[in-house]
């Protein structure tokens, strides 16, 4: 994924201002910035979700987003969530997200209602849906939000595997204690990106 000089402003206040971004295969990519900073404007804009007033964003490759809002239904089974995304990704099998919800430990809810989950499970499951067509480029709004320690591990084991794969994977936050998990660390701020030292305190938003 290409990006150069995006800008995007609501109401005439600036929210990016010419944000230039390079991701690329195998790489596990980092965007942390305070709350309102416009990283979840940024994500929507690089998943085609949003037009940006002016710049360019070139995708290659088969494209898998994990927003911040769960895109889940109350009264239907994490097992009828995957049939439908299924259809809508025209897949033929399931074994790739039988597969992360045995990764992700939550197999056992498979024929669970949404509504009774909690919202670390819900979350579990919006990451499988971003996941189980297997995308070559992959976007992550604030993926670990709601995970238990064990959970949150977990994400960073699969996402370390993801880029070990050929994966280029995004993970948008307003804080990465993790940071040395990364290969590279961008602050967003004042609708600015710019690349940081990936310290232990860097990804996290002040």
């Amino acid at each position: 994924m290409d990006v150069r000089d995006v800008c995007k402003s609501y109401r005439q206040r600036p929210v990016l201002r010419g944000v230039s971004l390079d991701l690329r295969p195998g790489q596990l990519v980092g965007v942390v910035g305070e709350n309102g900073a416009g990283k979840s404007t940024l994500l929507r804009i690089l998943a085609g979700d949003l037009a940006a007033d002016s710049g360019t964003v070139e995708r290659a490759g088969r494209l898998g987003c994990c927003p911040q809002e769960t895109v889940l239904h109350q009264a239907f089974t994490v097992e009828q969530h995957l049939r439908f995304f299924q259809a809508a990704y025209d897949i033929s099998r399931l074994t790739r997200a039988y597969e992360l919800l045995e990764e992700l430990n939550f197999t056992s809810y498979r024929y669970e209602r949404v509504e009774t989950l909690s919202g670390g499970t819900r979350q579990k499951l919006n990451l499988v849906l971003a996941l189980m067509h297997d995308p070559q480029v992959l976007l992550l709004d604030e993926p670990y939000q709601g995970f238990d320690w064990e959970t949150y591990l977990r994400f960073w084991n699969l996402a370390a595997a993801l880029r070990d794969r050929g994966c280029a994977v995004l993970v948008v936050s307003h804080l990465a204690y993790d940071v040395s998990r990364l290969d590279i660390l961008y602050r967003l701020d004042g609708g600015a990106l710019r690349e940081t030292e990936r310290t232990a305190t860097a990804g996290v938003a002040s």
